[in-house]
């Protein structure tokens, strides 16, 4: 006995954005579990900016990309999981799947939403509270930028920072996006980039300096940034959206660099693994701020596998409100 099952195949590599041609929707047969193996059914699969880079050669041509994914166990011949049993996984972009285990890590929801550790419970917020609170050194009642701030992780760091009590301020690319930063998330000043100018608008709002960029977007943003940072600042870089469509990834020229050295700026990449160690605490914190009302968060969610290329060109088309995920399968 096997199942039919859809996977998202990349069968061309894009210049520039990504475009619906350029991936196809494959089925596939996929067997019984074997001894020490596992058949699982996807329900939910994250779609993430920084898939775009690895579309340009990390990803393999005509074969199921991979990403982010909560499934569900639904045949078990391995003593570690049971049927029923929820897990997440890497195995994104299919609806099922074999395991022999690895990679695969369960899930107790803890009375919150599944989907949640997709996004505020899972490795977009722990990306935001890394970066932020470890890479970025935050403390208490600094003044905050954070580029994309209604993205997924965007939108918990600018939190996390109000949580903290300090001024933040944020760019988004629309009105409605902007709205949502105050009105819902209380954010101090929202900048809409796509209609004013943000260098100007950023030199306003930041009367007190800028203390910590939590950097998103690159380019001119950076630029913008940088004459802003306070003596001391700290830029935590979590991605470069604005270039990941460009070839080599190259981002748009920064001119302002020369304020890193006179302002003794600290501008340093992380990655996610980095606080593994910290995911614990990260959670008793996180789950007592929804609690709490204190962290709010928006899903835009697709449904049906072959809806997946969509999800992952609308990231950099401005379709999503917070976290950008496809439901592939009912709890």
């Amino acid at each position: 006995m096997s199942v039919t099952s859809r996977e998202v195949h990349l069968i061309e590599r894009p210049q520039g954005l990504p475009k619906p041609e350029q991936f196809a929707i494959e089925e596939v047969s996929v067997p019984d579990a074997g001894d020490g193996e596992v058949l699982v059914q996807n329900l939910y699969m994250s779609v993430d900016p920084a898939m775009r880079p690895r579309l340009s050669g990390q990803y393999a041509l005509n074969k199921a990309m991979d990403g982010g994914a909560i499934g569900r166990v639904v045949q078990s011949r391995h003593p570690d999981f049971k049927e029923g049993d929820v897990v997440q996984n890497g195995q994104g972009f299919r609806e099922y799947f074999i395991s022999e285990g690895r990679g695969l890590s369960k899930i107790d929801p803890d009375g919150m939403p599944l989907t949640t550790y997709m996004h505020v419970l899972g490795g977009t917020g722990l990306t935001a509270y890394g970066g932020l609170l470890v890479t970025g050194q935050l403390k208490d009642g600094e003044n905050v930028f954070v580029s994309a701030a209604a993205g997924a992780v965007g939108s918990v760091a600018a939190q996390i920072a109000k949580i903290k009590d300090c001024y933040v301020i944020g760019s988004a690319g629309s009105k409605e996006k902007c709205d949502w930063l105050t009105d819902e998330l209380g954010i101090d000043v929202a900048i809409n980039y796509k209609e004013s100018v943000l260098h100007k608008n950023l030199k306003a709002a930041a009367t007190n300096g800028i203390d910590v960029y939590f950097e998103n977007v690159g380019g001119a943003h950076l630029d913008a940034a940088l004459p802003r940072m306070n003596p001391l600042g700290r830029i935590p870089v979590c991605g470069m959206i604005s270039a990941y469509n460009n070839r080599g990834s190259i981002s748009e020229p920064v001119t302002m660099l020369s304020n890193i050295i006179y302002s003794r700026v600290m501008l340093r990449g992380f990655v996610v693994y980095e606080f593994n160690d910290l995911r614990p605490q990260f959670l008793d914190d996180m789950k007592r701020w929804i609690r709490e009302g204190r962290m709010k968060y928006r899903e835009t969610v697709l449904d049906g596998i072959e809806r997946a290329p969509e999800a992952l060109i609308g990231l950099f088309t401005g379709m999503n409100t917070g976290k950008m995920m496809v439901r592939l399968a009912e709890e």
